[in-house]
């Protein structure tokens, strides 16, 4: 190799290194902050309706807008845009660590998660773009480990920083991971476009965006308003004129945002029965739990980071085995195997009573952790598996943003259900009080409702976890169903998807 191509090699490197680092971040900006928020809470006296945006602010920013992200990179640039995206979030990050109150940190958060969906689509899409044949896949591969990482060891590392230095250092430790991304990995990464893009979908963007905002707030303020107040019933109804809406805008687009004419396939239609399952059987305990182990359970947050671990470090290593199993046993049987065993754990989890020693959720955990694993690594390889190749670009952005999206729906409508199931167990409960039970915060539904003894709050916040977990089971076995009866082959049959479907699509 020339001199000239030893330095391409070794800049394209450092771009991936600087794109794992920001796949390794991502994940710890929403988990990070899940442990973080009893902190925050005591720092502030937040109340929980607003502690609540903390986590759900910044998902529903990333997924609302990592489509988007994905359309201006290939419009404007790829490094341009992972600058813009990389600049952004270390500012937010260093920001949030600022915040004098909940309401600015949650404004805050949102423009993280902005910032982290520019960054996260348009490093990616630099990395396919410097890779080529099997380097691709080793390289997006490592992406996906970067994930893994995240994820696995986010809340010890979450707890550490908390415990020692504050939750404060939490959000200046991502600032400087920031930094380190723009100082290494932008330097070096070339400018790439897509030729084909002509435009940007801007009304597909509002209205989904618009639309997910308005179904959130219609399910997080259900419990507190109640579900018939013209507020609440504004905001969902709104939510699924503005679901119309982007339907009919995304059909007359030439190009669109989303393009709907996948959905004519049955079997990527059930794929997405995959991130929902993951995201009731993994990502609801993992943002449940910190409050249960602080609030209830009484564990300091490093402790939280330890109990965690069984939930979260086979994200690090079973993809790996879940990918060399499938020379021998189709994705689908794999992942929907893999939602079994996350349902059993997700069932065994709602049986652990309150007061319970940690070693009673090490089995569950570890039962959730591992099966919704082994579906975690191919998700997307059967989302582009079951189109034909030549849309598994769309395929594949169309199932990161229904899985983002899914997640922060799935977050919402947990909290709710948790409120729902604590006020159906006492009778006449202000709504305040029944929210900060749902929420672990004891003290505070203490000062709400006097009448009502702490032990038979804890005890109401127990019997709502065991219901909302037996939910998320239900959920979680219907999707192992699903998964097991229509993936269950290789490929799919010809017969199946005829060509015809394609036709004006």
């Amino acid at each position: 190799m020339t001199d000239a191509s030893h330095q391409a090699a070794a800049g394209r490197h450092l771009v991936l290194a600087a794109v794992f680092l920001v796949a390794v971040i991502m994940p710890l900006s929403f988990t990070g902050p899940a442990v973080a928020t009893p902190a925050i809470g005591r720092d502030f006296a937040g109340e929980l309706s607003q502690l609540v945006w903390i986590v759900n602010g910044f998902m529903l920013a990333f997924g609302s807008t990592i489509m988007l992200g994905g359309a201006l990179a290939d419009q404007f640039g790829r490094k341009r845009m992972f600058r813009i995206g990389a600049i952004g979030f270390t500012l937010a990050s260093f920001a949030v660590g600022l915040a004098p109150n909940v309401l600015i940190l949650d404004l805050l958060r949102a423009l993280q998660g902005i910032a982290a969906a520019l960054t996260i689509s348009a490093g990616f899409a630099a990395v396919a773009q410097d890779y080529e044949g099997p380097a691709r896949t080793r390289a997006l591969g490592l992406l996906g480990t970067g994930f893994g990482i995240g994820i696995a060891f986010g809340p010890i590392i979450a707890g550490a920083l908390i415990e020692s230095l504050g939750w404060r250092a939490l959000f200046f430790a991502t600032a400087l991971a920031g930094i380190v991304i723009l100082v290494a990995g932008v330097p070096r990464m070339r400018e790439t476009r897509d030729p084909g893009a002509t435009g940007i979908d801007h009304w597909g963007a509002a209205s989904f965006t618009a639309m997910l905002v308005a179904l959130i707030f219609g399910i997080m303020l259900g419990p507190d308003h109640g579900w018939a107040h013209p507020l609440v019933v504004a905001l969902l109804a709104g939510a699924a004129i503005l679901l119309a809406g982007f339907i009919a805008i995304e059909l007359m687009q030439k190009r669109p945002m989303l393009d709907l004419s996948l959905f004519r396939y049955a079997r990527f239609v059930s794929v997405q029965a995959l991130p929902v399952a993951v995201a009731y059987s993994f990502i609801v305990p993992f943002i449940l739990l910190p409050a249960r182990f602080i609030r209830i359970e009484g564990m300091s947050e490093l402790e939280v980071g330890l109990m965690l671990l069984p939930l979260s470090l086979p994200i690090a290593t079973i993809p790996f085995i879940a990918a060399n199993l499938t020379r021998w046993i189709p994705s689908g049987i794999l992942a929907g195997l893999g939602l079994v065993v996350a349902g059993v754990g997700v069932l065994l989890l709602a049986l652990v009573p309150v007061g319970s020693p940690g070693t009673a959720f090490i089995l569950p955990l570890v039962l959730i952790g591992a099966g919704a694993a082994l579906p975690w690594g191919l998700m997307d390889d059967l989302a582009i598996s079951v189109v034909p190749t030549e849309r598994a670009g769309m395929a594949t952005g169309i199932f990161g943003t229904m899985r983002v999206a899914g997640e922060t729906v799935a977050i919402a409508l947990v909290g709710a259900l948790m409120t729902v199931f604590v006020s159906n167990g006492f009778g006449g409960m202000p709504a305040g009080a029944a929210n900060a039970i749902a929420g672990g915060d004891l003290d505070a539904a203490a000062a709400l409702a006097p009448s009502i003894a702490r032990m038979a709050a804890a005890d109401a916040y127990g019997d709502a976890f065991r219901a909302t977990m037996l939910v998320c089971a239900a959920i979680t076995f219907a999707a192992a169903l699903v998964t097991l009866v229509t993936l269950r082959a290789r490929r799919p049959k010809p017969a199946a998807e005829p060509i015809m479907l394609e036709i004006g699509a």
